[in-house]
């Protein structure tokens, strides 16, 4: 079980050869790339500013936790920090298990838990010049994972 925050970009074939495993019957990975826009706004990069020892901690309890809860060989999370361009990935989570239906669960807990556990802050930068921080912690607690649709005043 493996938590890195990334500083270059994240290759996930290489992490995909990083989690073989012949018992495995299964491979799931979900990716999550720089997207030119949010909540209607053009995006144009994103900086993520993380506590670095802090997540690597909350995610590799991550990991143990979808260990424990379904029957998983391998886990890995990367997380990018810092500045991305459009497309690229910002993080990458990889499951292999014996049978698809535990990689599929593992991964979707896996990817949710991080998203709602991990000390990163998303910081996004717009077509018009303007910038702001989206999705924080608190908001995905009180609005459920599925994100928000109210503004943050902006510091």
């Amino acid at each position: 079980m493996q938590c890195r925050i990334e500083t270059s970009p994240i290759d996930p074939e290489a992490l995909k050869r990083s989690l073989g495993d012949v018992r495995a019957g299964a491979f799931v990975a979900f990716e999550g790339w720089v997207r030119d826009h949010n909540e209607g706004r053009a995006v144009t990069a994103l900086h993520y500013e993380v506590h670095e020892r802090l997540a690597i901690r909350e995610g590799e309890r991550i990991l143990e936790e979808a260990r424990a809860r379904y029957e998983i060989l391998e886990a890995a999370c990367h997380h990018r920090a810092g500045d991305l361009a459009l497309g690229e990935v910002a993080v990458w989570v990889g499951v292999v298990s014996r049978h698809r239906a535990a990689a599929f669960e593992a991964c979707r807990y896996i990817i949710d838990e991080v998203k709602t556990r991990l000390p990163i802050w998303k910081k996004e930068f717009y077509v018009d010049g303007d910038s702001g921080w989206v999705n924080c912690a608190g908001c995905a607690a009180a609005h459920g994972a599925h994100g928000h649709t109210h503004a943050h005043e902006q510091a």
